[in-house]
């Protein structure tokens, strides 16, 4: 493959190796933590198998179309996110901002949850497990229980304690920093060099190690799944998962919760899927990517389900309580709960070691693409400045990593698991849905289905049938529409085990999420200002798709710091009919 880096598409961008690799990276991208986290979790406060119901829905009827118009824009454009957007709708352009920025907070926490899997997994090398039993100095004696006792009111499993006083040695609230947890920010440094090893040399390394971390957690979760139902107790927690609770189908935040999973899972709206499917060959057949990547991510989310919900029943046949009466909170299904189930389990070393390898190779994955967008987004703006100075795209990748490791370092102090639980409500499930609405907006009726569906046919040779135009068109945006109302209306403010975080961590929260979404009315206010015309003209401009071919040329020809917003001098000029603008033009 060639690796030739360039500012913006063309035959000189890099491809991947094989066509599977690609395949094999949006799987790995969109078979994440939140499969085998957020999922479960989200189905369990949902009610169980409620939660399937419109989980399916949005699937087809949202996911799975968005996921194609996605790869779409970026095959056809061969761009990351931000020069995609900019270029179907100048006026929107600060979407494909947002996209980049969402996607580089996220993986600045999100690599914390890789951290403490690492602890874990040192800590599995050792029988009997440290989580198994209370006889321990990290222990509360008066309140702690062993996984064969009945749990009375007060009282805390040893796993919840490993937990809490050993790998978090958490403080009472957000409001309590603490120091900083040196075991952990040693194995966060380490993930960030996993990342960096895997990525490094783009697509063409990425490529390679996909082939592993894609397919080794299958392996890990149908062995946990035959040896999970075998347990006592398994099957009232599978008939907790399939079973619904048909009255929890008329709560509307079981929708929201049930389209969130979907953007987030599939990653609709972080511009990682966009910049990845930017290296594909320009004739590649996305459709069967796209029912690749969706259908996978669906049935590995069931897989795990069932992977869960039999240990949820082993637990609660083992504590004498209701599945639906386990205590499940943000990240303690996969650290408290699991672990707690399978430390009763026949060599417990072996399912522990197992379960967080998977659980690592789940988050490489996802963490691959979240950095990747924010590579690709800078080599394609300001690409010829950064090789001036860097001298090589390694050095780019070495940057950005490094960053998000300091952005990182407060979510392994001693409050970290606070500062992760209030960064991942206020961007998990608010921001998404801001970006997701206007991303919407902007590609399917502003750019247009009718010059979507031509750039499939250019690359396919048919245009997409009836099922995807209608979706495009109406169906995909509505609900779109309705549940980022209904997720401003029925807002709840971020939580931890039952208590609210206070005002002013509430303001941060805010704070984190509209350092994504700002990003859109920037980019409006920008292209507005910066055109020519009356204020008629300007908006009719700005809401006009430019030539490909124009703009290709001149960004091949011109770049500098400016480039933050580059196309917007491109839409200047081709309407000017002027030539591409001196070197000296800032904007």
């Amino acid at each position: 493959m060639e690796t030739t880096e360039v500012k913006e598409g063309g035959s000189n961008r890099p491809k991947w190796s094989r066509q599977i690799e690609f395949t094999l990276a949006g799987i790995g991208y969109a078979v994440g933590l939140g499969n085998v986290w957020r999922f479960p979790y989200l189905c369990y406060r949902s009610g169980g198998g409620a939660f399937l119901i419109p989980y399916f829905i949005m699937l087809v009827l949202v996911g799975i179309p968005l996921l194609y118009m996605e790869l779409t824009l970026g095959q056809y454009l061969q761009l990351g996110p931000i020069h995609a957007l900019a270029k179907v709708c100048p006026l929107l352009k600060g979407v494909g901002v947002a996209t980049v920025a969402i996607s580089f907070i996220m993986c600045t926490y999100y690599n914390v949850v890789i951290t403490w899997a690492l602890y874990y997994l040192f800590s599995s090398f050792q029988s009997p497990l440290p989580w198994q039993s209370c006889n321990n100095t990290w222990n509360v004696m008066e309140n702690c229980t062993d996984h064969l006792s009945n749990r009375s009111a007060g009282t805390t499993t040893a796993s919840q304690q490993f937990f809490n006083y050993r790998v978090l040695e958490r403080t009472g609230g957000v409001g309590e920093a603490g120091t900083l947890r040196w075991e952990l920010f040693c194995l966060l440094f380490l993930a960030w060099v996993l990342i960096y090893f895997s990525i490094f040399k783009g697509v063409k390394s990425t490529g390679k190690v996909v082939y592993f971390t894609a397919l080794f957690p299958y392996v890990i979760l149908l062995a946990l799944l035959i040896n999970n139902a075998q347990l006592p107790g398994a099957i009232e927690g599978i008939k907790f998962f399939i079973i619904p609770e048909w009255e929890k189908l008329a709560e509307v935040e079981v929708w929201v919760n049930a389209a969130a999973q979907i953007f987030n899972s599939i990653g609709i709206s972080f511009g990682s899927l966009i910049s990845m499917s930017s290296y594909n060959t320009f004739n590649n057949n996305i459709l069967k990517d796209t029912l690749a990547i969706s259908i996978t991510n669906s049935v590995t989310s069931i897989l795990a389900g069932f992977v869960i919900f039999s240990a949820f029943g082993y637990m609660s046949y083992l504590q004498n309580i209701p599945v639906s009466s386990l205590a499940v909170d943000g990240p303690a299904l996969v650290y408290v709960v699991y672990p707690q189930a399978f430390a009763n389990m026949p060599v417990a070393p072996l399912w522990a070691v197992l379960f967080f390898i998977m659980l690592i190779c789940l988050g490489l994955d996802s963490q691959f693409a979240m950095v990747e967008v924010m590579v690709t987004s800078l080599m394609d703006g300001i690409g010829s400045c950064i090789l001036k100075y860097l001298k090589r795209k390694e050095f780019a990748v070495l940057l950005v990593c490094t960053t998000a490791f300091l952005l990182g370092i407060p979510h392994v102090m001693q409050a970290g698991i606070y500062t992760f639980q209030l960064m991942d409500h206020y961007t998990a499930i608010v921001s998404v849905m801001f970006i997701a609405f206007f991303e919407v907006v902007a590609v399917c009726w502003i750019y247009g289905v009718p010059r979507l569906s031509q750039n499939v046919e250019e690359m396919l040779g048919k245009k997409p049938n009836l099922f995807f135009r209608i979706c495009w068109m109406v169906v995909s945006p509505l609900f779109v529409t309705i549940i980022l109302v209904f997720t401003v209306l029925q807002f709840k403010p971020a939580r931890y085990e039952g208590n609210v975080y206070p005002p002013w961590a509430q303001g941060i929260g805010w704070v984190i999420c509209m350092a994504s979404i700002i990003w859109i009315p920037l980019g409006a206010v920008h292209t507005l200002w910066t055109l020519k015309g009356s204020f008629k003209e300007r908006l009719i401009k700005s809401v006009t798709p430019f030539s490909l071919d124009k703009v290709s040329k001149w960004s091949r020809e011109y770049s500098g710091l400016h480039s933050l917003y580059p196309d917007i001098a491109v839409i200047c000029t081709s309407f000017s009919g002027l030539e591409r603008p001196s070197k000296n033009t800032h904007f």
